[in-house]
């Protein structure tokens, strides 16, 4: 089962298993990891599970869709390796990953 290291806004690191086929936003809502709100449900359409990947991981990662980007377009805080959670698939490639969890609080 693949790993994610999800850091809060401590900077704290959660190291959790999370099951392939699962997204990134799921693993750590499931967690109830503060900051990972997930308003929307896993839809791209509420960028609260917006979250900055570890550059080392952004080349084994699926482009962003058009959704996605539009919804990123409008997030505070967005970074080059800004991502919403909610859209990235846990496979055993991402073994590893480290996901910093975005203040989703404000805006």
């Amino acid at each position: 089962m693949p790993r994610v290291c999800y850091i809060d806004a401590d900077d704290k690191c959660h190291e959790i298993d999370v099951d392939s086929g699962y997204s990134l936003m799921e693993g750590a809502y499931n967690h109830q990891l503060k900051g990972m709100l997930a308003e929307c449900g896993g839809a791209a359409a509420c960028g609260t599970c917006h979250s900055y990947v570890d550059a080392d991981w952004l080349d084994r990662l699926p482009v962003t869709e058009d959704l996605e980007e539009a919804m990123l377009c409008a997030v505070p805080g967005r970074r080059s390796n800004s991502r919403l959670a909610c859209q990235i698939r846990v496979t055993e490639d991402l073994d590893g990953i480290i996901l910093r969890i975005a203040d989703n609080q404000s805006g």
